[in-house]
């Protein structure tokens, strides 16, 4: 499904739009011309529709060099192996989580290995784009959002950190932190952004920043932001 002339959703589940496995995430390719990147990989039963949705979009498989994932949660990280196996291409994680990844806890999952493991703002090139790491650890520790600098407006990324309305999506899970949350909030309505492309639920491609800005109002007035899903 083409969004713009740089991003295209290729996967999502019940939370979304149910082009690939229940259980994923959204799945997004950013296009930078020679180069793709795949952000999150969901659960990894849909893994061979999310490439028949790239390819049905005229784009070439092939291109995939660049497996990023916003943070190690089941429905983002579960088919990173699986990408990387069927696609030869290079995972990135924060190094907040990216041993739990490759290595995995009780508390986390054990997936795959990763071969970046990087720092906030450390850019990854996707061909004649960037992406941009932001640190917005609260849903989970590690977590990391995502700028892109696109040809006619900005997106970000943010995983499961900020959904539409100005929403959150906190879980009695060991590394969940509402103070983290808060912060990782404000962190975000501190940027500039069109485009708003969240891990569930709706996207915004316009006036993205709005949700950020609403969030943090919210957080400023001393409350909490309301839950994206009802768990």
């Amino acid at each position: 499904m083409k969004l713009s002339s740089d991003v295209h959703l290729v996967g999502g589940g019940n939370l979304g739009f149910n082009i690939s496995d229940p259980g994923d995430c959204h799945i997004y390719v950013v296009d930078g011309g020679d180069e793709l990147a795949i952000i999150d990989s969901g659960v990894g039963a849909g893994v061979e529709q999310v490439l028949d949705n790239i390819r049905a979009d005229g784009l070439k498989v092939d291109r995939i060099g660049h497996l990023v994932v916003t943070h190690y949660h089941a429905d983002h990280a579960g088919g990173l192996a699986r990408l990387r196996r069927l696609t030869g291409a290079k995972t990135y994680a924060s190094k907040g989580c990216a041993s739990a990844i490759a290595e995995g806890d009780e508390e986390a999952i054990s997936l795959c290995p990763i071969d970046v493991a990087f720092d906030e703002d450390e850019e990854i090139r996707v061909g004649d784009l960037r992406l941009i790491p932001i640190s917005t650890p609260g849903h989970c520790a590690g977590h990391s959002s995502f700028l892109v600098q696109g040809r006619d407006r900005t997106y970000l990324f943010s995983g499961d950190s900020l959904f539409w309305g100005g929403t959150v999506l906190l879980q009695n899970i060991p590394d969940c932190s509402l103070q983290d949350t808060v912060a990782s909030v404000e962190k975000l309505a501190s940027h500039d952004f069109d485009a708003l492309l969240p891990g569930h639920l709706t996207i915004s491609m316009r006036d993205g920043k709005r949700h950020a800005v609403a969030a943090a109002a919210t957080v400023r007035s001393l409350g909490i932001p309301k839950q994206a899903v009802q768990i």
